[in-house]
């Protein structure tokens, strides 16, 4: 059987068939159309092992000598005998390809199992692949892991990925890969707020630019492992699986088990090249929201200007003064108006009402409409707030329905059961019953079809500890009825987004965002704390999907307080918004407000459509990132790039000194010139450590890709927790 060999934007995938599995024999820089004879890559035997040469199996499997993690772990289960069939020895029936993607089915007669790859190389390099397995015997077999794994190359020494906590999400951690397993685990019923968004190996000291990276992310929602394993003969594996509960899958004779996509890609351009692979990946998708035409796609629609006023009125719903807000943001240029939690019946504060999705009658005798038709008929949209997964125990739903609580026992708390402890004083309801669903799915779909609703805020605030649906663990099956929870809402309402919001950034991954609109990043809206939160969220994630928010001056988590211009300039570079009491601002400060709103208005389409750079400043306190538009497509005078130079602490120098300035056409000139703040801004005096900041910040510069690339600019001493942003026009 041939070779198969996937190629795609610099990239390759070979698998070789020649040992009876299937073999990845190379993951990484593209090989070329012609590939040698593969036998000169048999590998020695060394003392003391087995016979054979070991593959680097898609499926490793101790029947061919992999001593590292297997892929399969499973057994049957047998007349009450349990562990059989326990070592699959998978070997290949069948393998065809098509383009850019493949169907490798491999199979064991004798365990009763068969396993179907499928494999796409996407059009930007980004690999996408997953697993099925099937059951071919007549009696059951129990599934504890299906992981999906490739390798990396000898040269890959190096791991990074991200953790974090509430409202300090997606922040990097490295460490030397070394002979042994590290395993990324979350054991949080939903994606957590330290999962790893991003598993990457990668060269030594490899960065935003430099550097060869093979990285993976795993789209699932749920309970997961990721992880690097490196066996004694020098192979490293990375990759991912759902981290199955005790009995979560048993198939029965003919049922089979599908692994979620592992999302994979290399790149010898550092992060930034990672990065591009997703970006095209997301953008290529029929339902992406694209802001203009390209790659032949239609355009799409604008990511609108938001308003959420969970920080201006919390738990405080009074119509007159939600009406203010609506003509305070109006003036202000916001397009999407979002009512927060609080609307519906009992919720005065979050001990009661979660699970009654009805509007409160007693705040809203008229309903939403009064506050819908304020907000529309002045031009914006209207968003609404739900957490549809989550129930209080006060609340009529719970009192009609205890036994829909998740929990570890058979029976309902009321009668005796044992309930998970609550966080943030409420439970999960347990959308696998399906009367809950329908419920559950019923009063949602009331809500879009009797109100002018344009998007939902859809929040879920806890972990889903000791889930279980009829006192067997249940976390597998949540997800995927949460999945269809969605999917059928979006089916049944294809005109009104979904964001997806956790805690803030708890449910951010790709199984998620192929149901939503967009991400909330963080609860944090601290802007210090967003320039990481945003820069690590978007090594994956488009800034068109990552909801991005100008809190007020003070921020309500950190207490830290910043100017207009640092808060502004960290939200540009997202999906726009404001999470404020508008009607506070007021002067000087409002008209520079509007200026940013209308800023992002006329640079959307750029920010959300272009490829994201990210310099590698040798001072960690500087930040350089921005976004630039694709090479031919702009015209002279048109803006080819805006870029934020920012600082997060005191630096080290007295002055930064000159900074490369990546990702523009080498041959093309362009005028770089300082677009906030200028002269004249009230934060202008705050900005900058210097007596005299360099001539061209004044005047503006002319230069073309290549010098500003090699040479770069002399930057501005900027005071700590403040940015300067800058503008490329294109000559």
């Amino acid at each position: 059987m041939d070779p198969l060999h996937l190629r795609s934007a610099g990239t390759s995938l070979v698998i070789s068939f020649d040992s009876g599995e299937a073999e990845i024999i190379h993951w990484g820089a593209d090989l070329g159309i012609t590939l040698p004879d593969l036998a000169i890559l048999t590998a020695a035997i060394p003392p003391s092992s087995i016979d054979a040469t070991v593959p680097t199996g898609l499926l490793p499997q101790a029947s061919s000598g992999w001593r590292g993690r297997p892929a399969l772990r499973g057994h049957r289960i047998t007349d009450g005998v349990s562990g059989l069939d326990f070592s699959a020895r998978l070997r290949v029936l069948t393998a065809s390809a098509e383009g850019n993607s493949a169907v490798i089915v491999q199979s064991d007669p004798d365990a009763g199992l068969t396993v179907s790859s499928t494999l796409a190389m996407h059009d930007g390099g980004l690999l996408d692949l997953r697993h099925t397995v099937t059951n071919d015997a007549n009696t059951p077999y129990q599934v504890d892991e299906l992981a999906t794994v490739l390798p990396v190359a000898p040269d890959a020494v190096e791991l990074l990925d991200l953790t974090g906590r509430w409202c300090r999400e997606r922040h990097p951690q490295r460490r030397p890969i070394q002979q042994g397993t590290w395993v990324r685990t979350g054991r949080h019923g939903r994606t957590g707020h330290d999962s790893s968004l991003l598993f990457a190996a990668g060269t030594t000291g490899f960065g935003n630019r430099r550097g060869q990276v093979w990285a993976t992310h795993l789209a699932w929602s749920g309970n997961h492992e990721q992880f690097s394993d490196s066996i004694g003969d020098g192979r490293t594996m990375i990759g991912g699986s759902e981290l199955l509960g005790p009995a979560e899958v048993i198939l029965a004779p003919g049922e089979s088990y599908t692994t979620p996509a592992l999302f994979a890609a290399y790149s010898n351009r550092g992060l930034d090249g990672i990065s591009e692979a997703f970006y095209s990946w997301f953008r290529s998708r029929p339902h992406h929201v694209l802001p203009t035409a390209s790659a032949g796609l239609p355009a799409g629609k604008p990511r609108p200007v938001v308003l959420n006023v969970w920080e201006a009125v919390y738990f405080d719903h009074n119509l007159a003064t939600l009406i203010e807000l609506a003509e305070s943001a109006a003036d202000l240029g916001v397009e999407r108006f979002v009512l927060d939690d609080g609307w519906f019946r009992g919720r005065r504060d979050d001990r009661a009402g979660l699970g009654d999705w009805y509007v409160d009658e007693t705040l809203w005798p008229d309903g939403l409409t009064p506050l819908i038709d304020a907000v529309t008929s002045r031009g914006m949209e209207f968003g609404l707030w739900v957490e549809p997964e989550m129930v209080n125990l006060d609340s009529d739903v719970v009192r009609a329905h205890p036994e829909w609580i998740v929990g570890p026992a058979v029976r309902s708390y009321k009668d005796g059961g044992r309930l998970p402890l609550e966080w943030r004083q409420q439970h999960v309801i347990d959308l696998v019953n399906p009367d809950a669903w329908q419920y559950i799915y019923d009063c949602v779909d009331a809500l879009l079809r009797e109100n002018n609703i344009s998007y939902l805020k859809w929040d879920q605030n806890r972990d889903l500890l000791e889930h279980g649906h009829a006192g067997r663990s249940s976390v597998h099956e949540q997800t995927l009825v949460a999945y269809r929870l969605f999917d059928e809402l979006r089916k049944a309402h294809p005109g009104v987004e979904i964001e997806s919001c956790s805690s803030g950034g708890a449910r951010v991954d790709l199984g998620i965002l192929e149901r939503t609109d967009r991400i909330w990043a963080s609860d944090c809206n601290d802007a210090l704390e967003r320039q990481s939160i945003q820069r690590w969220t978007g090594v994956v994630v488009p800034p068109e999907l990552v909801g991005s928010h100008i809190g007020p001056t003070t921020s309500h988590t950190t207490a830290r307080t910043h100017d207009l211009s640092f808060r502004a300039i960290t939200a540009l570079f997202g999906h726009f918004g404001m999470e404020w009491d508008v009607r506070s601002v007021e002067g000087a400060e409002r008209e520079e407000l509007k200026r940013f709103v209308a800023l992002y208005k006329e640079h959307r389409n750029l920010i959300h459509s272009g490829r994201m750079v990210r310099a590698d400043v040798p001072d960690d306190s500087l930040m350089l990132h921005g976004v630039v538009a694709g090479d031919g497509s702009v015209v002279a005078g048109a803006t080819a790039a805006l870029l934020a130079l920012v600082s997060t602490r005191t630096a080290f120098a007295e002055q930064p000194g000159r900074i490369s300035i990546p990702g523009l056409e080498p041959d093309r000139e362009y005028r770089v010139e300082a677009v906030f703040p200028v002269p004249g801004d009230a934060d202008y005096s705050h900005t900058f450590t210097q007596v005299r900041p360099p001539a061209w910040l004044a005047d503006g510069a002319v230069a073309n890709g290549r010098f500003l690339a090699e040479v770069g600019l002399p930057m501005p001493a900027l005071n700590p927790e403040h940015a300067l942003l800058l503008n490329f026009t294109a000559l």
